[in-house]
C-alpha cells in the first residue's frame, strides 16, 4: 500500500463565518485505491500559497511512501530541510496529510482511528462550544453585551453543554501584547458575572483570549476574573514567550490553557516544565498530526496537565480531534463548532449529543467529504483564514471583537 494521488479543497464556510474564512482539506488516495481525508489549519499565508507547500510536502516526502510509516514520515517533514524546529506552515502542511494517512489505515483495517492509537479509553467526549449570537440577537450588539451572552450561555446549557467559551476582552492587534483598557476589564467582569448568573453551576466559564496581553495586562485582567471561577484563562500572553506564560500561571488562581499556536512536542514540554499551563489545546491540523498530538498529551500525564483540543476549523480536525480524544486517559472536553455547514460537509457523520460526542465505530476517522457542498461554496476572497487587527488598543473610546471571519476589519 503506497500513497499515490493528492487532492486539496478549498471551501469557505457562509458567513459570517465560524470556523475562519476557509478551511483547506486534502485527499489522499493509495495504489490500491483506498482514500483518506486530512485537514490543514494553516493561517499565516493564504490558500493559493498553502496549496503550494501541500504540494510540495507530498511529492517530497509522501509519495509513494506506505502511509504505516507515520513516525519516519513525521521525521522527513521536521527535519529534512535542515531545519529541525517547529515550523507553522510546513508542520500545517503535515499535519492534514497525517491525518489522511490515518484515515487510510483505519479504512484498510476496517477500524476506527481511535481503535489504533490505543484504545477507547472515553466512551464519549465532553464538548464545549464558544457562545455565538441566537436568531434573534445583534450580531453587531452582540460581542459586547453581556445579557445577551448570558442568554446564548443558558441556550447552551439547555441543550446539554457543561462548558461555554466568550471573548469579550478584545481586540486582536497585530501590534503584540498590550495593556487591556480599563473599559476591556470592566466589560470581561461583567460577561462572567452575567453568564455565571445565568447558569450558575451547571457549566464551566472558559475565558478565551488569543494572546493580546503584556504578561502585567493579563495578570490585572485575569485576577479581576478570579471571583468567578472561570475554568480557564485561554493564551493571555501571544505564544512567542513561552516562558512568560508561567509569570501569568503564578499570579492568577485561574488555570491557564494554551496551544492552538504550538507546533510540536517540544513547544508543550517547555510551557509545561515552566508551569505556565495545566490545559493544552493543540490544533491537531497544525501541532504535528494525531500521533504528535498523542505524544503530548503522553508529556502532559507526567505534569498533570489535561487536554482540550482546539478546532476553530472545519469538521475534518474535528473528527481528528474525537479520535484523539477518545484516545487520552488526561482527556479534559474538546472544542466543537455547530452549524448548518459544518454537518452538511461529512453529511451529519459526528454530532453534538446532550453536551457530548460519541466517538463513531465506523473505519478510519468515520466521515467522508461532500464534494457538492464544496462546489457550491469556493473561497474566491484574498484574506487569510483569521487575521489580527491593524489598529492600536483604543483607551478612549473603548474596544469591540465581532466573532467569526467578519468581511472587513476596521
Amino acid at each position: 500500500m503506497k500513497l499515490r494521488e493528492l487532492e486539496i479543497f478549498v471551501t469557505a464556510p457562509p458567513a459570517p463565518g465560524w470556523g475562519g474564512r476557509y478551511w483547506i482539506l486534502v485527499r489522499l488516495t493509495t495504489n490500491d485505491g483506498i482514500t483518506g481525508i486530512g485537514e490543514v489549519y494553516a493561517a499565516s499565508t493564504g490558500p493559493d500559497a498553502m496549496r503550494a507547500v501541500i504540494s510540495d510536502v507530498f511529492a517530497r516526502h509522501f509519495e509513494g511512501e506506505t502511509p504505516e510509516n507515520i513516525e519516519r514520515l513525521y521525521r522527513r517533514v521536521y527535519s529534512s530541510g535542515f531545519t529541525q524546529r517547529p515550523d507553522l506552515t510546513v508542520m500545517g502542511a503535515f499535519s492534514g496529510l497525517e491525518m489522511a494517512c490515518w484515515d487510510i489505515l483505519g479504512k484498510a483495517r476496517d477500524r476506527p482511528v481511535w481503535a489504533l492509537l490505543g484504545g477507547k479509553m472515553n466512551e464519549r467526549v465532553r464538548a464545549y462550544t464558544y457562545l455565538y449570537p441566537l436568531p434573534h440577537h445583534d450580531m453587531t450588539d452582540f460581542w459586547t453585551a453581556p445579557d445577551l451572552a448570558a442568554e446564548a450561555a443558558l441556550d447552551a446549557v439547555n441543550r446539554g453543554y457543561t462548558a461555554v467559551k466568550f471573548d469579550p476582552a478584545g481586540p486582536y492587534t497585530m501590534r503584540g501584547g498590550h495593556q487591556p483598557a480599563m473599559s476591556d476589564i470592566s466589560r470581561s467582569v461583567a460577561f462572567c458575572k452575567a453568564i455565571r448568573d445565568a447558569v450558575g453551576d451547571k457549566a464551566d466559564l472558559l475565558f478565551g483570549t488569543h494572546g493580546q496581553f503584556t504578561t502585567s495586562g493579563a495578570i490585572r485582567l485575569g485576577q479581576a476574573l478570579e471571583p468567578y471561577a472561570p475554568l480557564w484563562f485561554e493564551e493571555p500572553i501571544p505564544p512567542d514567550n513561552l516562558l512568560e506564560f508561567a509569570r501569568v500561571a503564578d499570579a492568577v488562581r485561574i488555570p491557564v490553557a494554551t496551544g492552538e499556536r504550538l507546533v510540536g512536542k517540544s513547544e508543550f514540554a517547555t510551557v509545561l516544565k515552566s508551569g505556565g499551563a495545566k490545559i493544552l489545546q493543540p490544533a491537531l491540523g497544525r501541532v504535528g498530526g494525531i500521533w504528535e498530538a498523542k505524544k503530548i498529551a503522553a508529556v502532559a500525564e507526567v505534569f498533570n496537565a489535561e487536554m482540550a483540543p482546539h478546532l476553530y476549523a472545519g469538521p475534518v480536525e474535528w473528527a481528528a480531534n474525537i479520535h484523539f480524544a477518545t484516545s487520552i486517559p488526561n482527556l479534559l472536553m474538546a472544542e466543537t463548532i455547530e452549524t448548518q455547514f459544518h454537518t452538511d460537509l461529512i453529511s451529519g457523520a459526528l454530532k453534538v449529543e446532550g453536551g457530548y460526542v460519541t466517538p463513531p465505530d465506523t473505519p478510519g476517522l468515520g466521515i467522508e467529504l461532500d464534494e457538492v457542498v464544496i462546489a457550491e461554496n469556493p473561497y474566491d476572497g484574498d484574506r487569510l483564514h483569521l487575521e489580527m487587527q491593524d489598529a492600536p488598543c483604543d483607551y478612549q473610546n473603548g474596544n469591540s471583537f465581532a466573532g467569526g471571519a467578519p468581511p472587513e476589519i476596521d
